[in-house]
């Protein structure tokens, strides 16, 4: 890992983003880059980019600069000059008027996938990366936790009352088992969100996350707004699953 931190420093020392947490990389520096990290979320704009949606981008970097397998990186692109990284552009079919494009590189995938929420919010973009990024890493959702995620996977596509009390009771008694107020607050999370879904069918993860939405609307403190966010996130982990079948 040191040493991948040192080859990254050097290849970004003349090339040092403005965006804190983003490598910003170029035409010599982007494959290289990229092919040390299972997972690259690549955001392609102007030379010096500014805005709601930069800054919702820069914001989501920063949740991640613990996550070792995982790059967040800028293309600076020149229309004008020497038009600096316009081939990296012109390879992924885009212009100017694109500006500005998130694709995530997963190892292993032979084509990046693109963000394409018109809702371009540091909230989507996460959930983006971690949608995509499951196959090879894991990089869940802030709140949510890797070994009950698994959980909620076989839950969601369980179709059978019994085996899902059976996937429900493996998730109580990790509940169990699980240290610190906020795992345990998300472990509980979990757990009432499969007894709930046992009782009314998977119909409750969309009508559970309408309501959570509506809430969020209101006015309240950090803490309550904090606690509705992960239980949004967690709600992703059923509804990611389900909504693949």
């Amino acid at each position: 890992m040191r040493r991948l931190l040192v080859l990254v420093s050097c290849f970004c020392a003349c090339y040092a983003s403005q965006s804190k947490g983003v490598v910003s990389l170029d035409s010599f520096t982007f494959d290289k880059v990229l092919s040390k990290f299972k997972v690259s979320i690549v955001k392609f704009d102007v030379s010096y980019p500014y805005g709601d949606k930069h800054e919702e981008f820069v914001k989501m970097s920063s949740v991640y600069q613990s996550i070792d397998e995982l790059l967040v990186a800028e293309v600076p692109v020149k229309d004008y000059g020497d038009k600096d990284n316009e081939d990296l552009a012109i390879r992924y079919g885009l212009t100017k008027k694109d500006f500005p494009v998130v694709k995530l590189f997963v190892a292993g995938q032979p084509e990046p996938y693109t963000f394409t929420d018109e809702e371009f919010n540091q909230d989507k973009l996460q959930k983006f990366v971690s949608k995509h990024s499951k196959t090879i890493v894991y990089i869940g959702l802030p709140g949510t936790l890797e070994k009950f995620d698994q959980l909620a996977a076989e839950f969601a596509k369980e179709k059978l009352a019994d085996q899902r009390k059976n996937i429900l009771l493996k998730a109580e008694n990790l509940w169990d088992s699980i240290e610190g107020k906020q795992k345990q607050r998300s472990a509980e999370i979990y757990v009432k969100t499969m007894r709930k879904a046992l009782e009314k069918g998977d119909e409750f993860f969309h009508t559970e996350t309408v309501r959570i939405n509506n809430v969020l609307k209101g006015s309240m403190t950090n803490e309550k707004k904090a606690d509705l966010g992960i239980r949004l996130n967690v709600l992703e982990s059923f509804k990611v699953q389900h909504d693949e079948l």
